[in-house]
């Protein structure tokens, strides 16, 4: 058994980053009252797979060119991420009105998109592990992103969803401007992560642990915020 996962380690890490993004999935998409068609939600989650594709070889770039300037680089890193994710689940749903028809669609779809992205990421990273037969590592890596980066890339991706639910009902030049309010404050708060969690210290670990759970915390305070927004008007 340990050799079959040994020669096909993409397997066993497809399904340790599948399992939780499901998992969130599931949480995300019971929250919403008038439940989204499968195809889109489908499509939407191999969009933010896809995503992952071109982000990789421009982080590589960037990492080539700049890697000794950390800051710089997190926010570049950071930056290209949010755009690919957004822009994914844009061309595929956002930009239909007849799909999102309901301010907390966007928050949905941004997330669905983010999960789609964490999963593919997840599985990217966990492979060499699995090849070199650390399963225990493997399982303490898999459980380190599922509390840490993956909520991470869920809370960024719906800032954004948050901000074009604000503006659902204003005009197109509000909407713009809040859409990219959000893109920039989802792109500063996954480079906050980044930097936080490359720091040696205990402390900032549990520092930015905590800070993603609240996020959390206040992600749901907001959607329910959004959903508020959509039955008064």
């Amino acid at each position: 058994m340990l050799n079959f996962i040994q020669q096909y380690p993409f397997i066993l890490a497809f399904l340790l980053g599948l399992v939780p993004a499901l998992f969130w999935l599931w949480f995300w998409l019971k929250e919403d009252i008038h439940p989204e068609p499968l195809k889109m939600i489908t499509l939407s989650f191999l969009g933010g797979m896809l995503a992952v594709l071109f982000v990789l070889p421009l982080e590589q770039l960037i990492y080539y060119y700049i890697q000794n300037q950390n800051t710089l680089a997190f926010t570049l890193w950071a930056t290209i991420e949010e755009i690919f994710k957004f822009a994914a689940v844009y061309f595929i749903a956002l930009r239909n009105k007849k799909i999102t028809d309901e301010p907390v669609d966007n928050i949905i779809y941004l997330i669905i998109s983010a999960l789609g992205f964490v999963t593919f990421e997840n599985t990217l990273f966990l492979i060499p592990s699995i090849a070199e037969g650390n399963l225990l590592d493997t399982l303490i890596h898999g459980n380190l992103r599922f509390l840490g980066a993956s909520l991470l890339h869920i809370i960024a991706s719906a800032t954004i969803g948050i901000f074009m639910g604000l503006s659902f009902y204003k005009s197109s030049v509000w909407r713009k401007i809040y859409t990219s309010c959000g893109i920039i404050i989802a792109i500063i708060l996954h480079t906050v992560f980044n930097l936080f969690i490359i720091s040696e210290s205990q402390t900032n670990i549990f520092l930015i642990f905590g800070g993603v759970w609240f996020g959390i915390i206040l992600l749901l305070l907001f959607f329910e915020k959004i959903k508020k927004v959509g039955v008064k008007n």
